[in-house]
């Protein structure tokens, strides 16, 4: 039996909605579903125009489970840093600018802070950023006191 696969690990999109060609590998995007449906084959799918980032569902990966891990163990990290944690591999729509017409005007600033953090996450997981293992338990004492500031000191809910 064949599994599917039900999340990803790479470029994230709306769901519900049109592929944009922005995405890695456009030509697949004929192999979905969703681009057969005439509910969910146009710009705005299942959405309303400008309805908000909040309101899109996005294909699951990585992100979105840090994300609600997160939220679920009473996270204190600012929106904008849940943010960045959530819609970072979402580049069709940080970098590429899809699904404009889908996001409110305070949406834009969302995606500022989203842009900056990505300047620190690509390119960094390569063998000239590795930590040495000796150099571990040094840094453990900064990142644990940033646990505890942010309310996540304690055994997590994964």
């Amino acid at each position: 039996k064949k599994n599917k696969q039900f999340a990803l690990g790479g470029d994230t999109w709306v769901l519900g909605c049109q592929i944009p060609d922005v995405v890695v590998f456009p030509e697949f995007n004929k192999l979905n579903p969703d681009m057969s449906d005439e509910r969910y084959n146009h710009m705005y799918g299942c959405y309303e125009p400008n309805c908000g980032l909040d309101n899109l569902m996005f294909a699951w990966g990585h992100d979105e489970y840090m994300y609600r891990m997160l939220v679920a163990n009473n996270c204190t990290i600012p929106r904008e840093g849940l943010d960045m944690v959530r819609y970072h591999s979402a580049y069709p729509m940080h970098d590429k600018g899809a699904y404009k017409h889908l996001l409110k005007a305070e949406d834009e600033e969302r995606m500022e802070w989203i842009q900056v953090f990505n300047k620190f996450d690509l390119y960094t997981k390569d063998e000239e950023n590795d930590i040495r293992e000796d150099f571990i338990d040094d840094l453990w004492p900064y990142y644990r006191g940033l646990l505890e500031k942010y309310n996540l000191g304690e055994k997590l809910k994964w």
